[in-house]
């Protein structure tokens, strides 16, 4: 009997033995776990920022020559504003579809909304991919002066009350 008491203890003793190195091994994983992830938040942000700076730098307007003969002038949409800073009396019609299709989902929703919910609302989906450009569209609107981002990703339409500009008073759809 006392050999299977000294066979149990031995057997203990292993087991405590490597669940101490094991519990190592995971203080060791969740430290580069951690390390890791924080590197993928840093990268992350970084893509972001940059395409935000790309996407404004592709509406800043590029200075073109004159168009000489047999060349027609404003065929490429590069360099061109599409998302004009919002002026009194402007409506939605100035902007193109699927910036009106944001503003529509924000002006019936009546309150500020994620991008998350947006993007789900005019249809393009959930996708990380999908809510990122609905996201970068609702930057753009806001820096505009079309929409307030009053809390951070919490998106709304600006009241204009001098004329109304997001009515649909002169909106072609």
């Amino acid at each position: 009997m006392a050999s299977l008491l000294e066979d149990l203890e031995r057997r203990e003793s292993a087991i405590r033995e490597r669940v101490g190195e094991l519990r190592g091994q995971v203080a060791e994983l969740s430290e580069q776990l951690e390390a890791f992830e924080e590197m993928l938040a840093q990268v992350e942000i970084a893509r972001l920022v940059v395409r935000e700076v790309l996407d404004d730098a592709a509406e800043e307007p590029v200075p073109r020559p004159a168009a000489g003969p047999g060349q027609a002038g404003g065929d490429s949409p590069i360099g061109v504003v599409t998302v004009p800073d919002r002026a009194a009396g402007m409506d939605t019609s100035v902007l193109p579809a699927g910036y009106r299709d944001i503003m529509e989902v924000l002006t019936a929703a009546g309150r500020p909304m994620r991008s998350k919910a947006v993007s789900v609302a005019i249809g393009r989906g959930e996708s990380p991919s999908k809510v990122e450009s609905v996201r970068v569209k609702l930057k753009r609107l806001a820096r505009r002066g079309w929409l307030t981002e009053d809390s951070p990703g919490l998106f709304a339409v600006v009241e204009h009350p001098e004329g109304q500009g997001s009515s649909s008073r002169g909106s072609s759809g």
